[in-house]
């Protein structure tokens, strides 16, 4: 997965935090023992790997503004997700060591989507596709039904897919 962030072009158009009741994020996050920190507007993203306006994470916390994409914050809250408790604790800003981790948080933000109303599967797989995520089959939703066993099994094994 790579980041369009490196280029100068224009940021496409997807659906932001501030397009969805900060309620329902901060909900969906504290369902996982996590906790939403609202960045002022104009303020840099604490934690943010790719800079703003990506969401960052330090230890429970996941970061956001108003224009940080909801793939992104949902990309960085599955990140801590995936984590065991300890683990969990000591990140600051990257939070994955391994392939498998990576391919369980993207699988794992697109599941979550259809926790949040207005938002969903669908519409996260095509903001993804637009913000420049890259996977094998071209497209996030071939990626996701067909080429995304590996992730599936690992969150399954971990009891971390909602039922």
């Amino acid at each position: 997965m790579s980041s369009i962030l490196a280029s100068a072009a224009p940021l496409p158009d997807v659906l932001r935090v501030a397009d969805l009741p900060l309620e329902d994020l901060a909900a969906l996050l504290a369902r996982h023992q996590l906790r939403l920190h609202a960045v002022e507007d104009g303020l840099p993203i604490p934690g943010s790997f790719w800079g703003d306006p990506e969401a960052g994470v330090i230890g429970g916390t996941v970061y956001a503004r108003g224009d940080t994409p909801v793939h992104s914050l949902l990309h960085e809250a599955c990140h801590l997700i995936v984590l065991p408790p300890e683990r969990r604790a000591q990140v600051h800003t990257d939070a994955t060591d391994s392939d498998i981790e990576e391919d369980a948080t993207c699988y794992l933000q697109i599941v979550l989507a259809d926790a949040l109303p207005g938002v969903g599967r669908d519409r996260l797989m095509a903001d993804m596709d637009a913000w420049g995520y890259s996977f094998r089959l071209g497209s996030t939703r071939a990626w996701f039904e067909c080429d995304a066993e590996d992730a599936r099994a690992w969150l399954m094994e971990r009891n971390l897919l909602p039922a």
